[in-house]
């Protein structure tokens, strides 16, 4: 019996992009993979095995709880939080032996004044807990705008009992935005930083560039990518990941639940947003907004249906969705329908979709909800 909906995930393609972004690094740089927000929608735990798989050698995640839930799994490899943490998701990170990033010296207080910080802890190695200090070089958003306040943060890190200073870093806020100054000033300002950290601290790994900014300028590249949409063959400049030999790995498809033909003047959905001019049949698919399938997709996507492409009508509901199957059409139930994928020589993309939307390739996959089941593959064989 075919399932409702399915988010199909090729393994092999999330190894295949980390591979080829590896080979694209400059000499002496990593690759980490950021598996947050549910592996961009692709599932953290399978996602950040892969990647590891692939060639990356440090998994990012924006918050405690997705730390546990890889230390819980055990996936291997270091896994480093790059987003806020309250008290009580500090000690949750480091249960999880988690890398932490710090940008105030309260929190570097804080992290040591935790027991489970100190070095012979059962829950700790010898060399405590282990900080990224981060510089606001522009974003805006975590970090201290101030480098010498970041530079007090890093000594006090490296003198403190229980802490090990690991690597300093910053965020872009335009590298996917080709030729905006902006992107080069913020990476003039976070290399002055490193030069001035390194000056006391030389063994500091430094790290900046998102996915654009390791596919648009190798100076960005440092000592370690974070790597995220690219991982997941998602292209950062919301364009066509074939350009960048990327493979989307991810994979929605439903199943024709009904067909009924359609005179004109009969409508379809809530609202009555779709009242048909013709003679048409309308095929039912069994997912909605409580799968993910944003309601902003009404009557601006299409799906492949027996391999042809058909436009979805009316108004997305919470459970269902109509599309058009024209007046002579060839699919009938149980038939199957790709939201998100190819099929021969027609191929609709998270990008394509995000187009229509006015947003992001990655929110598309991030917004696919838990009652879509994750399916995974290598290359079509069970993973």
């Amino acid at each position: 019996m075919p399932l409702r909906a399915v988010a199909a995930v090729n393994l092999a393609a999330i190894e295949r992009n980390c591979a080829r972004l590896r080979a694209a690094l400059a000499p002496g740089a990593r690759l980490s993979a950021v598996v947050k927000g549910n592996g961009y929608g692709h599932g953290a735990v399978a996602a950040g095995q892969a990647a590891l798989a692939g060639g990356a050698e440090l998994l990012c995640v924006a918050a405690a709880g997705e730390a546990r839930e890889l230390h819980d799994a055990r996936v291997g490899g270091p896994v480093l939080v790059l987003g806020a943490l309250s008290r009580e998701e500090t000690l949750v990170a480091l249960e999880a032996h988690a890398e932490v990033v710090a940008w105030r010296e309260a929190f570097v207080e804080r992290l040591a004044g935790f027991e489970v910080s100190r070095p012979g802890h059962p829950g700790r190695s010898a060399a405590g807990v282990r900080v990224h200090v981060k510089l606001d070089s522009g974003m805006g958003r975590l970090g201290t705008r101030d480098a010498d306040e970041a530079r007090r943060v890093a000594d006090r890190v490296a003198t403190t009992e229980g802490l090990h200073l690991v690597g300093v870093m910053t965020h872009f806020a335009t590298a996917d935005e080709r030729g905006d100054a902006f992107f080069g000033q913020q990476l003039e300002r976070f290399a002055a930083f490193v030069d001035a950290v390194r000056a006391e601290h030389p063994d500091v790994v430094a790290h900046a560039a998102n996915s654009a900014a390791t596919l648009r300028d190798p100076g960005a590249h440092f000592d370690l990518v974070r790597c995220g949409v690219a991982v997941y063959g998602l292209d950062p400049f919301q364009e066509d990941p074939a350009a960048h030999e990327l493979e989307p790995a991810l994979e929605l498809r439903s199943y024709v639940a009904d067909v009924k033909p359609c005179a004109p003047g009969e409508s379809a959905g809530y609202g009555r947003r779709f009242v048909a001019e013709r003679d048409t049949v309308l095929g039912v698919l069994p997912l909605g907004y409580g799968d993910g399938w944003r309601r902003d997709l009404s009557g601006r996507a299409d799906a492949l249906v027996a391999g042809e492409r058909r436009p979805l009508v009316g108004t997305v509901s919470m459970d269902n969705v109509t599309v058009d199957l024209g007046p002579e059409p060839s699919a009938r139930p149980g038939d199957e329908a790709v939201l998100i994928g190819a099929r021969g020589a027609e191929r609709i993309l998270a990008e394509e979709l995000a187009r229509r939307m006015g947003t992001i390739n990655y929110e598309i996959t991030t917004g696919l909800l838990a009652r879509v089941h994750r399916e995974y593959h290598r290359d079509g064989e069970p993973a």
